[in-house]
């Protein structure tokens, strides 16, 4: 099957100039009518500054001088002046208005879209990759730095109005008194120098600051996960060690940070009102030299001061503009993994039909993953190696083996939630890496040992809330609740689900905390049964059942789901007599596959392993009745 083509890198290339250039061009380019309407509202705002800035110059030269001197002015020139500065007033207020109305809707969506990649290649990605990165990574990813990559973008456009405003101001200022202009615009080039200084000493710092806010809540998913083993063992005050470190290292990152804010701030405001104080001392020299009219003076000095505000907009773009690229870097690190499953577009015949088995076949299936040999040399090491068996259609086959003896990764392989490194599997003589994933995923039930329950209803968790809702075209499966009952039933769980207080419409606690793990199993069991499936893979799922229940269980799917294929990871003698083959697994390798009692008679490993929880049982009972 031909290699899927990659998207472009996510990542910016270049240095810290270039990659905030792209960042800010590719933020504007993916929310184009927002940023427009933001920056046009932002010029519009800092146009009437500088015409307020004109304006009040010529009331002074006109209005304000005349009538100091006695010279008189007419009533009309007043109320035109007055009416003139109102005027530009209402405009300025309608673009500071849109500027951030528009501004704070580009820089959420532009948040939003981060984590909607981030989201989209989490599910992409394989389990292989996700066992790699803690939970607290993988939130902080699609939190913290999605959040920090999109944060320089609610300024933005206040600094690309101030730009405007500057160049406008510029213009009018060296027309007004070219001496005095040139000190009015040198502002913005010591503006830039101040920032090339502050990044420097700020990317680090930043980049620390994120790293940390995934340590720490890793650290706190950890200890909300183990709940229960943190109280069981007393190890309240350990965990609460862990946090606080981790929480003070943070506090520690940020108060860095903020050292750093605290010396760039006061510089980035102090740059106006140095030029302001520069432009009043020249400006009294020139007027008393008659070079210049006090009205070019008075607009030059009100420029350079409402622009104090303006200008501190640019800092706080090039002050947040670190943390954005970190938060970008970190984004994309996840963004442009690859290794994900490629998506094929064969379908599959009789998906989601009820009584028609599929056909598994396994060929020469082989996995190799990286790892380090004893003096710490890269190395790679076989899970899997040559695997080769075949289920019929509606047949049931028992994988047994010993602990670490492959059988949770070739599960992983059969239900594609991994690739293999070498050979192939085929569903209905199809190679599964061709079939389309609506295909499979219809077809293909996984249910695992450790199963997981959503804080939903019984009936949102058996569902996984599939009815259509107001965005969807309704064309998803609907399931009735006679369907969720009979999945129910055929799982063992109908009896303790009518014995909730409300029943269906029961809200489990977060993860099934109040349910036992033979409860969560039964719904896991339950969640997959209802969908249908042509070929069910239970990995070790019924463990937390009694054996009695899962037996049950096993017979209940034999009657009621018709011809459907069985892949069974298995422990128990009683669960493996139900299966019409197995196939004995140790070190990655099949080493025999047969009818149990084939294999039982002529593998003593096989021997040894299956009859090993019987003994157990029976020196328990033994040791029972002698006490």
């Amino acid at each position: 099957m031909p290699a899927p083509h990659d998207p472009p890198p996510h990542a910016l290339p270049g240095g810290a100039v270039r990659r905030s250039l792209l960042l800010i061009g590719r933020g504007i380019a993916a929310q184009p009518r927002t940023f427009t309407i933001a920056i046009a509202a932002s010029v519009v705002y800092g146009v009437g500054l500088v015409a307020s800035g004109w304006l009040l110059g010529r009331i002074t030269d006109g209005v304000v001088l005349p009538a100091i001197e006695g010279s008189g002015v007419a009533g009309a020139t007043i109320w035109w002046a007055g009416l003139g500065l109102l005027l530009v007033g209402v405009v300025t207020a309608v673009g500071v208005a849109l500027r951030r109305i528009y501004a704070g809707i580009g820089a959420l969506d532009v948040q939003a879209g981060h984590r909607r990649r981030v989201t989209r290649q989490y599910l992409r990605l394989p389990m292989t990759w996700h066992r790699r990165h803690p939970a607290g990574q993988l939130l902080s990813n699609a939190n913290a730095d999605a959040e920090a990559a999109g944060g320089v973008f609610m300024p933005l456009p206040f600094a690309l109005g101030v730009l405007a405003m500057i160049i406008v101001a510029g213009v009018a200022m060296i027309a007004a008194d070219p001496v005095l202009g040139v000190i009015g615009v040198s502002v913005l080039p010591l503006v830039l120098v101040v920032n090339a200084v502050y990044r420097k000493y700020m990317s680090p710092a930043i980049t620390h600051v994120q790293h940390q806010r995934a340590v720490v809540a890793d650290v706190a998913h950890e200890s909300f996960e183990a709940a229960a083993v943190v109280k069981a063992l007393g190890t309240e005050e350990i965990e609460e060690r862990r946090f606080a470190s981790a929480s003070a290292t943070l506090r520690d990152a940020n108060i860095a940070v903020g050292r750093i804010r605290s010396v760039f701030d006061p510089v980035i405001d102090l740059l106006p009102g140095l030029a302001t104080l520069g432009v009043l001392a020249v400006g009294a020299t020139r007027v008393a030299a008659g070079v210049v009219d006090t009205g070019a003076v008075v607009s030059t000095a009100y420029l350079l001061t409402v622009m104090t505000f303006p200008v501190r907009a640019i800092g706080f773009v090039l002050g947040d503009l670190p943390r954005s690229l970190v938060g970008h870097d970190r984004v994309s690190r996840v963004i442009d993994a690859r290794g994900y499953l490629g998506q094929g577009s064969r379908r599959l015949g009789g998906a989601g039909s009820a009584g028609v088995g599929l056909r598994l076949d396994l060929d020469g299936v082989g996995v190799r993953v990286p790892s380090h040999d004893a003096d710490g040399a890269p190395t790679e090491v076989d899970l899997l190696s040559d695997v080769s068996f075949t289920v019929p259609p509606g047949r049931t086959v028992a994988i047994v083996g010993s602990t670490g003896a492959g059988k949770s990764t070739l599960v992983d392989v059969i239900a594609r939630l991994r690739d293999p490194s070498a050979g192939v599997v085929r569903y209905d003589g199809v190679d599964a890496r061709e079939i389309a994933d609506a295909d499979r995923t219809g077809s293909i039930a996984l249910v695992a040992q450790s199963a997981f329950v959503f804080e939903d209803t019984v009936r949102g968790n058996v569902t996984l809330a599939d009815r259509p809702g107001p965005d969807d075209d309704g064309a998803g499966p609907v399931h009735t609740d006679a369907q969720v009952w009979e999945a129910l039933r055929i799982a063992q769980a109908d009896g303790f689900v009518a014995s909730l207080p409300d029943g269906l419409d029961t809200v489990i606690g977060e993860r099934g905390a109040s349910l036992s793990g033979g409860q969560r199993q039964r719904l896991a069991i339950a969640r997959a049964l209802i969908r249908r499936p042509r070929l069910l893979v239970l990995d070790d799922a019924t463990s937390a059942v009694d054996p009695l229940v899962e037996q049950a269980i096993l017979a209940g799917l034999r009657r009621s789901s018709g011809d459907v294929t069985v892949v069974l990871v298995a422990y128990r003698t009683a669960t493996i007599l139900l299966a019409d083959s197995v196939v004995h697994l140790e070190r990655g390798r099949v080493v025999d596959t047969g009818a149990h009692e084939e294999v039982l008679g002529r593998d003593p490993g096989y021997r040894r392993l299956v009859t090993a929880y019987q003994r157990g049982r029976e020196q328990r009972d033994e040791r029972r009745v002698a006490r």
